[in-house]
């Protein structure tokens, strides 16, 4: 049986890990190298550093940021937001992340995921892939950090990215980012059987409970949260003794 993970995630602007609900009414969070330090030294299998204004401020990410971290942190992480080209893929890889996802730049060019493929590995390209319900059993893509309905079916968009080389799919439920009423293991669970790639669920965690749902009923390979983590009211270890004592393997080295 793989070990499922569980991946705090650092939304950055202008430097500062900010957190906010359904993508809007940000407040600060922290530094995220301090944060990433943290989580490390807590247990956690992976980071997420997603810079969410990169893309609709038209900049590239804050590289500065990822080459801190990358010397204070022994765990991978990957890094997303305002990745445009391959050679924005490759700052990135070279200042230290392991793996890089793409959102907005892949929807709009989807060659781009297939050229970073190609170049990379997949191993090393995630999709991220934002997704608010728009009807019944029907979710939507959505891009420039949530602003825009992309008009594609987000499932279809999934399997796509995977035919094209994504290694691994960063699903966030815009309706449950940052309730923390539960992730939507409806949408996971279909987005997981469809493809063949790791499935991570972000948006909604709140309780432990939340993460035994999306792992035993949703078929997420992983779970991400950010204020559960930043404000602290679960530590990565709570959640993986809880999750051990449920039957759900994690690695657990302490």
């Amino acid at each position: 049986m793989i070990t499922k993970r569980i991946i705090p995630c650092l939304d950055m602007t202008e430097g500062k890990v900010v957190k906010g609900i359904k993508f809007e009414a940000f407040r600060d969070a922290g530094d995220p190298v301090e944060l990433a330090e943290i989580y490390d030294k807590q247990g956690a299998d992976e980071l997420v550093f997603l810079d969410i204004t990169a893309t609709v401020d038209n900049r590239p990410i804050l590289l500065d940021v990822v080459k801190r971290t990358a010397v204070k942190v022994t765990i991978p992480f990957s890094v997303g937001g305002g990745v445009r080209s391959v050679d924005d893929m490759r700052q990135i890889l070279i200042n230290g992340a392991d793996k890089v996802s793409v959102n907005t730049g892949s929807v709009r060019n989807p060659e781009l995921i297939k050229k970073c493929a190609n170049t990379f590995g997949s191993q090393c390209v995630v999709l991220s892939l934002d997704a608010k319900k728009v009807r019944p059993k029907i979710w939507n893509v959505f891009i420039d950090g949530g602003r825009t309905d992309a008009g594609l079916n987000a499932i279809e968009w999934a399997k796509e990215a995977v035919r094209i080389g994504c290694g691994e799919i960063l699903l966030t439920s815009i309706d449950q980012d940052g309730t923390k009423t539960g992730f939507d293991v409806e949408l996971t669970k279909i987005i997981s059987e469809a493809v063949s790639v790791p499935v991570i669920a972000s948006g909604g965690g709140g309780k432990l409970s939340d993460f035994y749902d999306i792992f035993s009923k949703g078929k997420a390979d992983a779970a991400l949260a950010a204020s559960l983590f930043h404000f602290n009211e679960l530590t990565v270890l709570q959640i993986k003794d809880y999750l051990e004592k449920k039957g759900i393997e994690v690695r657990n080295e302490t």
